[in-house]
C-alpha cells in the first residue's frame, strides 16, 4: 500500500491559492482514478481509497492547515502500517519555477511549511517528495500573501500542465518507484 498527501489549507477561502496546488494534484488524480474524498476526522484529512496497477492506495489531503500537515500524516502512517519510502507528498514551491515539477526521495523542507512539520512529526526526512513550482513574489516580504493568492489568469495554462504532469509522476511513482520516476521526470522538467 502507498499513500499521497497532497498539502494545502481547508477551506473555500484557500481553495484556489498557490498554497493549495498540492491538493489541486491529489484531486486530479482521485479524479483520473476514479474515485472519491470522505471525511476521516480521526485522521483530520479527506481521504479516498482505490488501487493502481494491484497497489492498493490512499490519497489524502489533511485537514489541519499546511504548518499542521505533520499531525495528519504521521497518524496515516501509522494507521495504514506504512514506512516512510511508502508515501509521496505533492506540495507547492517557491523556488521551482512556475510550472516546474521536482520529485525527490528525500532531503530538507526547503522552507515548506507543511513538509518542515512532517520532519519535525516523523522525526527524518526519507520519504518521497513532488515539489510543484509557484515562482517567487515580486518582493520577498510578500510571500504570504503570495502562496495564499490564487493564480492569475495568464498563469492558468502553465498551472494545468503543471498539474497534469504531476499526475503522471505521481502514476509513476506508484507503479516504477522513485529511482525511475526521478529519472524520467526531473529530467524531463529540466530539458522542457
Amino acid at each position: 500500500m502507498k499513500l499521497i498527501a497532497g498539502l494545502g489549507n481547508p477551506g473555500f477561502s484557500y481553495s484556489g491559492s498557490r498554497h493549495n496546488i498540492g491538493f489541486m494534484v491529489v484531486k486530479d488524480l482521485a479524479r483520473y482514478l476514479k474515485t472519491g474524498f470522505k471525511r476521516d476526522r480521526q485522521a483530520s484529512s479527506m481521504l479516498a481509497e482505490c488501487a493502481f496497477e494491484g497497489t492498493g492506495l490512499v490519497l489524502a489531503m489533511p485537514q489541519t492547515f499546511m504548518n499542521l500537515s505533520g499531525a495528519a500524516v504521521s497518524s496515516l502512517l501509522k494507521r495504514f502500517k506504512l514506512e516512510p519510502r511508502d508515501i509521496l507528498v505533492v506540495c507547492d514551491d517557491m523556488d521551482l519555477e512556475l510550472g516546474r515539477i521536482r520529485i525527490r526521495a528525500k532531503g530538507s523542507s526547503g522552507g515548506q511549511r507543511g513538509l518542515s512539520s512532517i520532519i519535525e512529526r516523523l522525526g527524518r526526512d526519507d520519504f518521497n517528495r513532488l515539489r510543484i513550482g509557484i515562482g517567487r513574489p515580486p518582493r520577498p516580504e510578500d510571500a504570504s500573501s503570495y502562496v495564499l493568492a490564487g493564480f492569475p489568469r495568464k498563469e492558468k495554462v502553465l498551472v494545468e500542465q503543471a498539474k497534469e504532469e504531476a499526475v503522471s509522476c505521481c502514476l509513476s511513482w506508484i507503479k516504477d518507484g522513485i529511482i525511475v520516476t526521478m529519472d524520467s521526470f526531473n529530467t524531463r522538467s529540466k530539458n522542457e
